[in-house]
């Protein structure tokens, strides 16, 4: 599967400016997201079910893939495109003699040892960061630009940047051959959550 990655939108009910889920990735979508993440940390494993079926319906009709967050058995359930796991979760090489061989893995990686490990363990791509303090992690070490590249140069897999990434800091991690970057609230916590991913898009690509 080719994947653009340039702009990779996470979901937050909690943050978004929309009515619904399904109304915030449509938005993301029209403003040239290339990957949805489906993040749900504190809803019933149904609810996420049915949340991730209605959202996926949506993503195929774009023909833009869905990574579900954590939760494998969600993922397989609703046939999404990938899973994205953080250090605390299943390793990459666990999830990958459980999904089928076209399902992307994606792994959360702060260090050049993760970063290695997970691409050794079969992970497609990788999520990196905290760059910034983030509302979304408050919990995250911050990556300097140093260990990114560090991580860059050791790993062939495509990397995406998260965290505190919005207009003011995308300039910083432009030029280091980094694949894309994931956001969260620059997006759908906007007025115009379409208006703003089209404007991180074209700034990161500019």
């Amino acid at each position: 599967m080719k994947v653009d990655f340039t702009l990779y939108v996470c979901t937050d009910r909690h943050l978004m400016s929309s009515s619904s889920i399904e109304e915030s990735v449509e938005k993301a979508i029209a403003g040239g997201a290339g990957v949805i993440q489906l993040r749900e940390k504190d809803i019933s494993s149904r609810e996420f079910y049915d949340t991730a079926l209605s959202v996926h319906a949506i993503t195929k009709a774009h023909d833009v893939p869905l990574i579900i967050n954590d939760r494998v058995d969600i993922a397989l359930a609703v046939g999404a495109e990938g899973i994205h796991v953080g250090q605390s979760d299943l390793p990459a090489l666990a999830l990958r003699s459980m999904i089928p061989a076209s399902m992307l893995i994606g792994v959360s990686a702060s260090t050049v040892e993760e970063a290695v490990q997970a691409e050794k363990d079969g992970a497609d791509y990788l999520g990196v960061g905290a760059m910034n303090p983030t509302a979304t992690k408050t919990d995250a070490d911050n990556v300097t630009v140093e260990v990114l590249k560090k991580i860059r140069a050791a790993v062939s897999i495509p990397i995406v940047i998260i965290g505190g990434i919005n207009k003011t800091t995308i300039p910083l991690y432009k030029g280091l051959g980094i694949d894309g970057i994931a956001v969260v609230s620059a997006v759908v916590s906007a007025p115009d959550p379409e208006k703003a991913a089209r404007e991180l898009r074209a700034l990161w690509l500019s």
